[in-house]
């Protein structure tokens, strides 16, 4: 009887143990995922936050949806953009990307990197 004892004792320890490197395992993980995917993520979008602080009257932007246009007025929450000799629209702060021409520079390099 006390040799059952110890066998079933010394089974729970290794299994014990196998769990430890287990959760390892998943801290690993979670730790190799915030680097590559999180971090650079984080990092982009407080790049898109400072440049869209940094607009101003005059400042060429592309929005989200693809039209192209000059900053007329910024307001708190958006923008009067125009987009043509006397047509101008609201736009969220949100919605607006780099200039047109850094947004054509990143077409280009995507086309680039497709076509590879």
């Amino acid at each position: 009887m006390i040799s059952n004892f110890i066998l079933l004792d010394a089974a729970a320890g290794g299994a014990a143990g196998g769990g430890m490197g287990s959760i390892l395992m998943i801290v690993a993980l979670f730790v190799i995922f915030y680097f590559f995917m999180i971090r650079p993520q984080q990092k982009r979008q407080k790049e898109i936050k400072k440049f869209r602080e940094s607009l101003d009257r005059g400042s060429k932007i592309v929005t989200a949806g693809g039209i192209y246009g000059t900053i007329k007025e910024v307001r708190d929450l958006y923008f009067i953009i125009e987009i043509s000799n006397g047509v101008s629209i609201r736009v969220d702060k949100g919605s607006v990307y780099p200039s047109a021409e850094d947004a054509n520079q990143a077409a280009q390099q995507d086309e680039q990197i497709k076509n590879k």
